[in-house]
């Protein structure tokens, strides 16, 4: 799919991804969180990847008795999952997209998927860190 990019005005081959927040929700029951992480998904480059920031500070002011070894520990689950292979455990075989549908399917844990957006984009590793940048850090 060729776009032009309407801020730049150059033309380049977009290709539509998904994206996700990571939400740290310390009690569920009180529904309040931070972000700690972003999910990227584009079919057309068979790209999946989490990127993780963990600012522990938030986490405590929401939670002072926060269990951050455990949050750290489900936020590496999440990027061993996007990483494929024998670090994906049950979801190896699996290809990107149907890993990427099973990070985002809601639950009721304390690292949860927030709702699923999409965009364009040329360069997927990229909009990766950008979206940390914006929307986490």
């Amino acid at each position: 799919m060729t776009r032009t990019n309407t801020t730049t005005g150059a033309r380049g081959d977009l290709d539509v991804f998904e994206y996700a927040l990571l939400r740290v929700v310390p009690h569920v029951e009180r529904g309040e969180l931070i972000n700690a992480g972003v999910l990227v998904y584009c079919r057309a480059r068979s790209f999946l990847a989490a990127r993780t920031h963990l600012d522990e500070d938030r986490l405590y002011a929401l939670d002072p008795c926060a269990d951050v070894r455990g949050v750290r520990a489900a936020l590496r689950a999440v990027e061993n999952v996007c990483f494929g292979g024998v670090r994906a455990g049950q979801a190896a075989g699996d290809d990107a997209g149907r890993r990427f549908r099973w990070l985002v399917a809601p639950r009721s844990t304390v690292v949860q998927p927030g709702p699923v957006h999409t965009g364009l984009t040329a360069d997927p590793e990229a909009e990766s860190e950008r979206l940390l940048d914006l929307l986490v850090r």
